[in-house]
Order: C-alpha cells, then sequence, then structure tokens
C-alpha cells in the first residue's frame, strides 16, 4: 500500500491512537544507541579545539537540518511499495545502474561509521586496560587484539535486531543516564577560562563547517532508519501506520538526544581545557579516556569508562545492521546480474559478509589512522547519502515531488557544507 497525503495521515493516525509497544520502544533505544557513539564521545575533543562559539553556530546549522534530513529520509523510504533496504529503494525509484551507484554510496557511509567505531573500540578499550593496571602493556600494539575485540563484536551484532534489543537495551538506556549524570558531575569542575573568545568571523565560519560533522553526528541515528523502515514495515501489515510508527520513534529519539547531548556538550566543555584536548586528538583517544585520567574522583572516571564502552559497542551494534543490509544489497545486486535471484542463499552470503567484515575492519585497525580526520574526510559521503540523495529524489520522482518545500534547500545547503568540510582543513 503507497501512502497518500500526508495530512490525511496524521489525522488518521491520531485518530486511531496507534499504541507505542515495547518494539517500538526498542527501536527508540537502537536510535539513540546509534546515536551516543563515537560522535558524542569525540565531540568535546572537537570543541576543545575549535571553542564553544564556534559549536555553537554548528548546532544553529546541524540540529535543525538533521531533523529535517532524517524525517524526509524516511519518508523517501517509506513511499516505496515494497520493504526493501536503501539500495532497493533507490533502484525502485531510478533503476538498476543508479540503485548499485547510490548502494555503493550509501555503503561507504556505513563503512566510514564501521571503521571509526572498530578504532575507537580498539585503542579506547586498549587504553583503559593499561590505565588501570589491567595489562603492562597497551594491548593495541599487538594486531591480535584487534582481531578478537571486531570478532566478538560482529559475532553478537551478526544475531539480528531481537538479540541486539536485549543487549543494547540496558546498556543505552544506562549510557543515557550515564550522559546526564556526567553533565551533572562536571558541573563543580566547570572553568570559564576554558570559554575561549569569538574568534574572527571568517576564522569563526571555518571553524563551523570543520565543525560540523562533529556536531552532526552527535546525534546522528539516520544509518538505522531504513533497517528500521524495513523491520516496521515487516511487522505492520498498513504501510501508513508502518510509517508512523517510525517516524514517531524517530522523532522521540531525535528529542531526547537533542537535550541530552547538549547539555553534556556544554558541561565537557567548560571542564576540559584546550590543552587536554589536544592531548586527546593527538593520542587519538576521547575525551572520556582524558578525564579518566585527570579528573579525581573514581566515580566520574567508573562512569566515563562505561559511557565510553557502551557508546562505541552499541554504536557498533546499531550501525552493523545497516552496513550488513547495504553488503548483502550490494552483494545480491551483483549476483543478481549472473543468476536467477532466487537461488542466492541468503545464509550463505550472511556468513561471507559477517567474515569479510572481521578482516576489513581488522586491516583497517592496523592502519591506526587518526579518528578525528576521519571523522572530517567521511564528512562528504553523509552530505550525499544523508542530505543530497533525498533532496534529489523528491526533485526527480513525481510520487515524491509533494515534499518539495523550503527544507529541501536548506538540507541541500547542509550537506553542501558537509561536502565542503574537508576542503576546508586546509584553510586551518
Amino acid at each position: 500500500m503507497i501512502m497518500t497525503d500526508d495530512n490525511t495521515i496524521s489525522s488518521t493516525m491520531r485518530n486511531a491512537k496507534i499504541p507505542f509497544t515495547s518494539y517500538d520502544a526498542g527501536w527508540v533505544v537502537l536510535c539513540i544507541g546509534m546515536a551516543i557513539g563515537g560522535g558524542i564521545i569525540f565531540l568535546p575533543v572537537q570543541i576543545g579545539l575549535k571553542g564553544i562559539w564556534v559549536f555553537s553556530l554548528s548546532v544553529v546549522v546541524a540540529y535543525p537540518a538533521l531533523y529535517m534530513m532524517q524525517t524526509l529520509y524516511l519518508k523517501t523510504l517509506s513511499r516505496s511499495p515494497e520493504y526493501k533496504d536503501y539500495s532497493g529503494v533507490i533502484t525502485y525509484y531510478l533503476g538498476k545502474n543508479w540503485g548499485f551507484f547510490l548502494g555503493v554510496t550509501y555503503f561507504i557511509m556505513l563503512l566510514k561509521g564501521m571503521l571509526t567505531y572498530s578504532l575507537a573500540a580498539t585503542f579506547d578499550s586498549a587504553s583503559y586496560l593499561h590505565t588501570f593496571g589491567v595489562t603492562s602493556q597497551v594491548l593495541s600494539d599487538n594486531g591480535w587484539y584487534g582481531l578478537l575485540v571486531l570478532t566478538v563484536l560482529v559475532s553478537i551484532a551478526a544475531q539480528g535486531e531481537k538479540l541486539l534489543f536485549k543487549i543494547s537495551g540496558p546498556m543505552v538506556l544506562l549510557k543515557l543516564a550515564i550522559v546526564i549524570l556526567l553533565g551533572l558531575i562536571m558541573i563543580p569542575h566547570w572553568n570559564m577560562a576554558n570559554i575561549s573568545l569569538l574568534p574572527p568571523v571568517g576564522e569563526l565560519l571555518v571553524g563551523m563547517i570543520l565543525t560540523l560533522p562533529f556536531t552532526l553526528f552527535s546525534i546522528l541515528f539516520v544509518q538505522i532508519l531504513s533497517p528500521m523502515n524495513v523491520a516496521f514495515r515487516k511487522t505492520e501489515p498498513d504501510a501508513e501506520i508502518a510509517t508512523y510508527r517510525a517516524l514517531r520513534a524517530s522523532r522521540i529519539a531525535y528529542g531526547i538526544l537533542v537535550c541530552a547531548v547538549l547539555f553534556f556538550a556544554f558541561s565537557f566543555t567548560f571542564s576540559l581545557s584546550h590543552e587536554q584536548a589536544m592531548e586527546a586528538a593527538s593520542n587519538n583517544i576521547s575525551a572520556m579516556a582524558i578525564v579518566a585520567r585527570v579528573v579525581p574522583g573514581e566515580i566520574i572516571k567508573v562512569m566515563s569508562i562505561l559511557l565510553n564502552v557502551f557508546a562505541i559497542v552499541t554504536a557498533f551494534f546499531g550501525i552493523f545492521l545497516g552496513f550488513q543490509e547495504a553488503m548483502k544489497g550490494i552483494v545480491v545486486n551483483v549476483l543478481a546480474r549472473f543468476m536467477n535471484e532466487q537461488r542466492i542463499n541468503e545464509r550463505a552470503v550472511s556468513i561471507g559478509v559477517a567474515i569479510f567484515i572481521v578482516l576489513l575492519l581488522w586491516g583497517w585497525v592496523l592502519t591506526h589512522f587518526p579518528i578525528l580526520l576521519l571523522q572530517q574526510i567521511g564528512a562528504p559521503v553523509y552530505g550525499i547519502v544523508s542530505c543530497m540523495i533525498p533532496c534529489y529524489l523528491v526533485l526527480k520522482v513525481p510520487q515524491l515531488k509533494k515534499y518539495y518545500s523550503w527544507r529541501i534547500l536548506f538540507i541541500s545547503g547542509t550537506g553542501l557544507l558537509l561536502c565542503l568540510s574537508p576542503f576546508f582543513k586546509f584553510l586551518e
């Protein structure tokens, strides 16, 4: 069933009083878990490097754009009559060749997230084990440690959404509580001297564009919207109700994240100096690892560790669903060109994809690539997939033209800034 008018749908949904079930809550939790990951734990480092004024300007641009973009993203997915992954939906709208090209682009976006979390999981866990005397040396110096960590994470994540609900649910709720509590606990450590002076306009704008990816990633969960859309369409026979439930879960998660993350970010910004931010950036670790070293109090250290570990693990689990889905979509797209799609063994594809993911991430971890630099150079992919493609679909596909408004221009402009972000690195 294809959706009709949005206003009619909204009225119908309100009158029907669609219940908010534990399944809906599970997806809200996974959305929050996806967002509270590398973005939030590395955000204080970037704010410490660029200053609070740069961050504030980036929030004014990024957060409204993110809400509009993720809503549009879900609506373009839901208009497809079949519940397929993102590349499948693009194929339906624009044809197999476009579907393959844009599917690969979507895959690269998810790959960037997987690379970020694989680095963070390996290096931060090794840093903690060494800091607290569990190990005499930093285990991340040993290549086999990364393979062990990634094998465990992928083995769990590959079991599917129901297991991830059970594992991620308590972890996400706990880390959300920790985000709020850490913000409160850091208040006595606030030092207004850490607030930088308002920079010149040119420096402010360049810094805003460079900080935009970090601000966006602090509450971004677009990677999980496609799996969520597919899941609701599978469990809910009425496509309109399925879309309503997906949009409702997305909006609830967004509202919770904005309140919690902004409080956390500003509280940490007032507590960490520019020098500590420089140390975190040079050592390729998050602000949480710095706090565990320099801020007195065992409770803060334990909470920081739990937040860091849970943030990375649950975000890894959340993005894995989309990443695995995208890889399967590409593999099936290629195989379907040479054989009947009905003859493709889905289990064999799943196992092969899981093994490939472990080896791919392990090879990446061995490079010791700087995480903050990866966040910035990966921004164009998010600009294209999350902003440009949905806007292009609205302009190109007749049944999506109803979504055209000034929001399309705002989302496109934000996508353009994300695409330009790495190039502004040269202007620092």
